[in-house]
C-alpha cells in the first residue's frame, strides 16, 4: 500500500536473487534469512530487533532489505526456484495468494498457530482455506490527519462526514482543506462511504460497480469539483506531493496511516508530533492494512525461523516497535505495556483499527487494487465518471482476475 524503499535497495535485492542469496534446498539451517520490506525510517529498528532475536536464540540472522514494491514478485520468483528468504515480511494482502501457490508454510501444529493473544482484525489476513499461514506483525488503517492550529484558527472541528468537509472547506481556504492521495488503498474509504465494496466473497459476486460503490467513489470527485479538496494527477508522485503539501501547511488535512507519523514529526510544522491531530476517516470506517510474517515453503531453517518469528512477534518486541516507531501492535498484551498505553499515536489509532471494514482475504485480493487504482485516477482527473470507470473495473475483475465470480 506504500513504497518508500530506495532504488538501491531494489537493485541489491535483485542482485541477491541472481546470485542465489537466501536459504535454499542446500541452505544453512543455522541461519535465518529475513527479508525486511519496511521503509527507510523503520528498517533500522526491525534489523536491530531481528539481530537481537538471533543472539538470544543462538542462531544467525541475515537481514536483507527488499523494496516493498518489488518484494512480492521477487519472493515468488525465488521461492518457485527453491530459494529466497526463510521469513518474509509480507503485506496482509499477499498471504492468501502465496498460500494458494504453495510458496509459504501452513503453520498448523506449530507454536505460531496460537493466536489467542492477537487482535481479531489482523488475524483474519493470516488464514487461507481455514488454516494459519502467517503471524501478524503490525496492523494499521487510514485516519484523518489534520493541522490542529489551522483548524483552530478557522474555528472548525475535524469533519465526521464528507458533507462536513464540504461545509468547512471555505473556512480553510477551499481546496486547501484537504489533499486526496490518488491511489487505490486511499480510494477504499470512499467506496465504503455509501456501503460499497470490491467483491462479496459470500456470494462470489463482483460489487465494485454497485450503485453504492459508484455513489461512494463519486464523493471523491464531488470534493474536487466543489473546491473542498485537491489531488495530484501525477499518480506516481501523488503520495510524495501530498506529504509535501501537508508538512508545508499548504493543505490542512490528509488521509494517511501510522507509518507516516515519524516522517511528519521531523517537519517543522509537526515537530515531535506537536500540532498533529488524528481523527477517524469521515464515514463508516477505513480499510485494514498491515504486515505479517510468513515462512517460505521448503526452508531448511524452519526450526530457527519459527523461533525467530516467535521472538519478533513477542509482546516485548511488539511493544518496543510501537514505542520507537508508533506502529500498532497486533497482540492485545502489548497494549498493556506502559510505553504503548501512553503512546499518543498508538492510542489514537487503536480504536480506528477496531472500526475497520474487512477486506476480501482471497488469493486475488491484492490484484483487485491495480484496476481500482486506474479507475480512481480516471475519476479524479475527470476522464470518466464513477459509474463508467467502475463498470470497466468490474469487467477487468470478471475477465482477468476473478475466476468463478459473477457480475451483478
Amino acid at each position: 500500500m506504500r513504497s518508500r524503499a530506495t532504488a538501491a535497495a531494489t537493485a541489491a535485492a535483485l542482485a541477491c536473487l541472481l546470485a542465489g542469496c537466501g536459504s535454499s534446498a542446500g541452505g544453512d539451517p543455522g541461519t535465518v534469512v529475513y527479508w525486511d520490506t519496511s521503509g527507510a525510517g523503520e528498517s533500522a529498528v526491525f534489523t536491530e530487533i531481528a539481530q537481537e532475536c538471533g543472539r538470544t536464540g543462538g542462531y544467525a540472522v541475515d537481514v536483507q532489505t527488499v523494496a516493498f514494491d518489488q518484494a512480492l514478485n521477487n519472493f515468488k520468483t525465488a521461492a518457485q526456484g527453491g530459494q529466497g528468504p526463510d521469513v518474509l515480511r509480507a503485506d496482509v494482502g499477499w498471504v492468501a495468494q502465496l498460500a494458494q501457490a504453495g510458496l509459504i508454510q501452513d503453520l498448523s501444529g506449530t507454536p505460531l498457530a496460537d493466536t489467542a493473544d492477537f487482535l481479531p482484525e489482523p488475524v483474519e489476513s493470516t488464514r487461507y482455506d481455514g488454516k494459519p499461514y502467517a503471524v501478524p506483525q503490525v496492523t494499521d488503517t487510514l485516519a484523518l490527519l489534520y493541522n490542529e492550529r489551522a483548524l483552530a484558527e478557522a474555528g472548525v472541528e475535524p469533519p465526521r462526514t464528507w458533507a462536513d468537509l464540504q461545509r468547512i472547506a471555505p473556512a480553510l481556504g477551499g481546496d486547501r482543506a484537504m489533499f486526496l492521495n490518488n491511489d487505490a488503498f486511499y480510494a477504499l474509504p470512499f467506496l465504503y462511504a455509501e456501503g460499497g465494496d470490491l467483491v462479496d466473497t459470500a456470494t462470489r459476486t463482483i460489487t465494485v460497480d454497485s450503485p453504492e460503490s459508484v455513489r461512494g467513489l463519486g464523493i471523491a470527485k464531488d470534493l474536487i469539483d466543489s473546491g473542498a479538496a485537491r489531488t495530484a494527477l501525477d499518480q506516481t508522485n501523488s503520495y510524495s506531493i501530498m506529504k509535501a503539501a501537508f508538512t508545508s501547511g499548504e493543505v490542512a488535512m490528509v488521509l494517511d496511516g501510522p507509518w507516516v507519523i515519524p516522517e511528519l514529526s521531523q517537519s517543522e510544522l509537526f515537530a515531535d508530533g506537536q500540532n498533529l491531530g488524528i481523527a477517524p476517516v469521515p464515514g463508516p470506517g477505513g480499510p485494514i492494512g498491515g504486515h505479517d510474517y510468513v515462512l517460505r515453503q521448503g526452508s531448511d531453517a524452519t526450526a530457527n525461523a519459527i523461533e525467530f518469528v516467535e521472538c519478533m512477534s513477542s509482546t516485548a518486541n511488539q511493544a518496543a516497535i510501537a514505542e520507537r516507531l508508533g506502529l500498532l501492535p497486533t497482540r492485545r498484551s502489548a497494549y498493556d505495556e506502559p510505553a504503548v498505553a501512553g503512546h499518543p499515536v498508538v492510542s489514537a489509532f487503536r480504536p480506528l483499527v477496531e472500526n475497520t471494514l474487512p477486506r476480501a482475504w482471497i488469493p486475488e485480493g491484492n490484484e483487485l487494487l491495480e484496476p481500482l487504482k486506474t479507475a480512481y485516477a480516471q475519476v479524479l482527473a475527470g476522464h470518466a465518471d464513477a459509474g463508467t470507470a467502475l463498470d470497466r473495473t468490474a469487467g477487468i475483475y470478471h475477465e482477468t482476475v476473478l475466476d468463478g465470480y459473477a457480475r451483478r
